[in-house]
């Protein structure tokens, strides 16, 4: 037991992000707590997504994580009116960039016979936003706390005040992901009750400070609130590694992705299982903030000396987006990547989720009983 365990009335303290519902709920009903990704729904879509998983955990307690980035071109730009942030967004991309792209994937044979810089008008998926700028954000954490989640967890800086004044309300604990400790003390001014500390290892946004060194600071810099273990954590003996850094519990997400009830397509799959750590690279062609992917033709692209450079988020994301739509349902193997962490060299078979939790514990028992072993003889 751990003061996340007591505090959340959960037998584990793995706490798994992924962007599929069927996941989310295998782990909350495994004993961990399932936190389901709201970056990528609609507020109907996501909607739908929390009534399914309330049906199907039993009253125990999942979360919700949204992402709200504290720097964005839409906040820069003063737009607050969702109903047309896409077209906004869209016109704030340099030509250049669109004909870049087009050029990407002509060299790989893709048709790039419409229009550049067509892309479908409006707000959200659509239009390639998805829920990372404010306008777009705060609807998904309405929803969020219309349900009985019991966490809401932030990336790439908390929630507004406001949100987690209401989430305090509902008796909603409320998480942030940090890489500095510098940000993890702020998020605890401004009244985060759980920080997840998320080394350079980490798939998708993620700081430049390794996890051996980020929690332990981390922890001693916040203490007393409680501390997740993030970046480069699948195992049991990483989950081990972790809490004798201080940590309360770990923040799992790559792991999932090979999982059998994960959705993903056979191909990323397939390059999942065969990628090893030194296959991923931290880099902004995705979002346009750092983040930690699959290396990829797309990747390297962006890096290249003809490259036109990454544009800062949303406007990266609204390109892959673009990409994505003129790929189609066929894209070019070698272009096909997706945000995942270091710890893809481990994610080598295809588990059940609940194997996974099951692994993880019975892991970590035996490390720690062989160390307390160790320590008595």
């Amino acid at each position: 037991m751990t003061s996340l365990t007591e505090t959340f009335g959960i037998e584990y303290p793995i706490f798994a992000f992924s962007h599929c519902r069927d996941v989310v709920a295998a782990v909350t009903n495994a004993g961990g707590m399932g936190v389901l990704g709201a970056l990528a729904f609609s507020p109907d879509e996501l909607e739908q997504e929390l009534t399914w998983i309330d049906e199907h955990v039993g009253g125990r307690p999942y979360g919700v994580d949204v992402v709200m980035p504290v720097k964005t071109v839409d906040r820069d730009a003063g737009i607050d009116d969702v109903s047309d942030i896409g077209a906004q967004l869209r016109s704030h991309i340099p030509q250049d960039h669109w004909d870049y792209v087009d050029k990407i994937l002509a060299d790989h044979g893709v048709d790039t016979s419409a229009r550049s810089g067509e892309l479908e008008s409006g707000a959200g998926l659509g239009a390639g936003v998805l829920g990372w700028t404010a306008a777009t954000g705060s609807p998904q954490i309405d929803i969020a706390l219309s349900h009985p989640i019991a966490l809401l967890a932030s990336a790439l800086g908390p929630p507004p005040k406001a949100a987690i004044d209401q989430a305090h309300e509902q008796g909603v604990k409320v998480a942030a992901l940090i890489g500095r400790v510098e940000q993890a003390v702020r998020d605890v001014q401004l009244g985060v009750d759980i920080i997840i500390a998320q080394g350079y290892e980490a798939g998708g946004h993620t700081g430049d400070v390794a996890s051996m060194v980020l929690i332990p600071d981390v922890v001693d810099a916040v203490a007393p609130v409680p501390v997740l273990g993030a970046g480069g954590i699948g195992s049991g003996r990483q989950m081990a590694a972790a809490m004798a850094l201080g940590a309360a519990g770990v923040w799992t997400g790559s792991i999932w992705l090979t999982v059998a009830e994960n959705g993903s397509s056979t191909v990323v799959t397939e390059k999942l299982l065969a990628a090893t750590s030194s296959d991923t690279v931290r880099s902004r062609a995705y979002t346009g903030k750092p983040a930690r992917q699959l290396r990829t033709a797309w990747t390297e692209a962006w890096e290249a000396p003809e490259s036109p450079g990454t544009l800062p988020m949303p406007l990266q994301f609204i390109l892959n987006s673009y990409a994505s739509q003129k790929m189609g349902s066929s894209p070019p193997r070698e272009l096909v990547g997706m945000p995942v962490g270091q710890i893809v060299s481990r994610m080598n078979k295809i588990r059940t989720t609940k194997q996974v939790v099951v692994d993880m514990v019975d892991e970590y028992v035996d490390v720690t009983t062989r160390l307390m072993a160790d320590l008595e003889g």
